[in-house]
């Protein structure tokens, strides 16, 4: 998701684009990555090493498997020795490299793809009117329209006068650039008119009112760094859920120990839970970024502090997101771990 923000004081850059488009890219941009991992040259990369370690780790392992298989057989239960032989196949075919890659290679991209597809649809859907955009450019507009009265504060008569009209006509371009995205908004025209009373010298507009705008580099760098949070997060779990599609072959490949738990179905639980990590992120943000857009965007006589919706994208949404995937994952794991047990006993 991206955001409208210029910091002149800072030299940041504007940015128009929806919030939709902005969690696309973030996976677009990480799909090279998938693709030179788990499908370029397979044989030669990172991949293809670690799934030469995991046809190790399923040879070594099938020792074991063996020893366990016929204990039981030896001690009359043939049912779950039956049931068991489809391990060592699951294995060797997730395994197998044809020389464009492997099975599990190519399931894992294709399970990934899925997620983001979906994670696209949520965006989509609960964006159409571009509401996190919106939200978080109204909980920096002040501070984008501030750091260009800001230098004017020192100032005194002629100089002062001048300094307002060239700020002035940066921060039409502003409100310009903002009606284009959302149309003409309540909250724009509320900041718009707050702006002109203080250019323009008009109203008896206080000096704690003309600091208020102005506000502080303080907050305004915190909350440059809590927007650049948020982007690190869902950039982190993209570079979570590669990290854990490399490590698929060993996860495969101990899945012949003779154990209650498969350590695929750890792996499967793990790659689904950073997906569900990221869907819960955007429903978050768009839910809250909603309400603020809906309720307090068209009140004209508000003025909400809007720096504990920057605080909760950048930390607490995260957090909450990474608790909702901790829970989804138990449920998916002992889904798995139920339904195998379910068939063991039945076939």
């Amino acid at each position: 998701m991206n955001s409208f923000y210029i910091f002149a004081d800072l030299g940041v850059n504007d940015i128009l684009s929806n919030g939709a488009a902005t969690a696309k890219s973030i996976a677009n941009s990480w799909n090279n990555q998938w693709l030179d991992l788990l499908q370029n040259n397979t044989s030669n990369n990172l991949y293809g090493a670690l799934t030469n370690l995991g046809v190790f780790f399923a040879v070594g392992t099938l020792l074991f498997f063996m020893i366990q298989w016929l204990r039981d057989v030896l001690d009359g239960e043939y049912s779950r020795p039956m049931t068991d032989l489809i391990w060592p196949f699951v294995v060797v075919a997730l395994l197998a490299n044809p020389g464009n890659g492997t099975i599990l290679s190519d399931l894992t991209l294709g399970v990934r793809n899925y997620i983001n597809n979906i994670n696209q649809q949520v965006v989509k859907a609960g964006d159409a009117d571009q509401s996190y955009q919106q939200a978080l450019n109204m909980s920096v507009a002040e501070e984008v329209a501030g750091s260009y009265l800001r230098p004017c504060q020192s100032l005194t008569g002629d100089r002062q006068t001048e300094c307002f009209i060239k700020a002035r006509e940066k921060i039409d371009l502003l409100w310009a650039g903002y009606r284009t995205l959302y149309g003409n908004k309540t909250w724009i025209d509320r900041l718009e008119n707050k702006v002109n009373q203080i250019s323009d010298n008009t109203g008896n507009v206080s000096e704690i009112a003309f600091n208020s705008l102005l506000g502080s580099t303080v907050q305004t760098s915190i909350k440059s760094f809590l927007i650049s949070l948020q982007f690190a997060f869902q950039n982190l779990l993209e570079a979570t859920m590669l990290l854990i599609a490399a490590l698929g072959p060993l996860a495969v490949g101990g899945s012949l120990l003779p154990l209650a738990g498969k350590p695929i179905f750890a792996w499967l639980t793990g790659f689904l839970s950073v997906g569900i990590a990221k869907i819960s992120f955007n429903i978050i943000a768009v839910l809250t970024s909603a309400m603020i857009v809906n309720a307090l965007g068209q009140d004209y006589n508000s003025d909400p502090d809007l720096m504990w919706f920057i605080i909760f994208l950048g930390i607490l949404a995260p957090i909450l997101s990474l608790g909702v995937a901790a829970a989804g994952g138990f449920a998916v794991f002992s889904a798995i771990s139920n339904t195998t047990s379910w068939v063991r006993e039945r076939v």
